[in-house]
């Protein structure tokens, strides 16, 4: 069993500036089941970055917990792959290098380092581009690569940090497209941070709506749109159209 667990998560820090103390998560409480997909969704600045850096071990709450699969979260794990909103590739080495990091980290067979990582290339589309230093990649492709990267150490946990934000229009539905493709097929249990009501809507099974640091209404797109629990839930989904929800 490998559910995620969030319970009561809240996390305060006082700003350097005011003095004064903040609160930027309140009682976050939330389960997702194995291969269940949550989109979080909400304005800049109201927590969600902090909420996935949580679960991802970067930072410990100041109270409640995070666990997974009944083993509480207190420190960064090969369990849970990462894919940041730039990239965050090791821009000195090549494809191959930064997608097998994690295989590398996990002290993996040689020959099974080489023959995963020509796997995911394939996956991502990336076929012969390994000995390429990422550098030189579109913003597209090294999205690509972080995915791959992720992906090939096998966690049990995707986090993925508004990955699609900063590359434009076009590419940003390819990869979404391809994203969700890809879900489907291997079923891994992902947490995806977003601002975007559109795509919250495409790729999430769930969608979690937050607001200063709080988590306001979750459920599927369809519950949300048809039933939101207070006014600036409905503002917040009042520009989709139901016709993309309702089934």
């Amino acid at each position: 069993m490998t559910d995620l667990v969030c319970e009561d998560l809240s996390m305060t820090f006082v700003n350097p500036s005011t003095g004064f103390e903040v609160e930027a998560l309140k009682d976050i409480n939330f389960t997702l089941k194995k291969g269940e997909l949550l989109t979080v969704l909400g304005p800049s600045g109201c927590g969600k970055t902090t909420l996935l850096n949580m679960i991802a071990g970067f930072l410990r709450p100041t109270s409640g917990k995070a666990s997974l699969g009944g083993r509480m979260i207190d420190a960064p794990g090969v369990e849970r792959g990462m894919v940041f909103q730039q990239g965050a590739l090791f821009e000195w080495l090549t494809v191959s290098k930064n997608v097998d990091f994690g295989l590398r980290m996990k002290k993996a067979d040689p020959e099974k380092i080489k023959k995963l990582v020509e796997k995911w290339l394939d996956i991502v589309g990336l076929q012969g581009f390994g000995d390429t230093p990422t550098y030189q990649l579109s913003g597209g492709m090294q999205q690509r690569v972080g995915l791959a990267r992720a992906l090939a150490a096998n966690p049990d946990v995707l986090l993925m940090d508004e990955p699609f934000s900063a590359l434009d229009p076009l590419i940003r539905r390819q990869l979404q497209d391809e994203f969700i493709h890809l879900s489907k097929t291997l079923k891994k249990t992902t947490v995806f941070i977003t601002h975007d009501l559109d795509e919250a809507v495409r790729i999430g099974d769930r969608i979690a709506i937050m607001r200063d640091g709080r988590l306001i209404q979750t459920g599927t797109a369809e519950e949300i749109v048809m039933n939101p629990v207070d006014d600036y839930v409905a503002d917040f989904v009042a520009g989709i159209s139901r016709l993309k929800v309702v089934h």
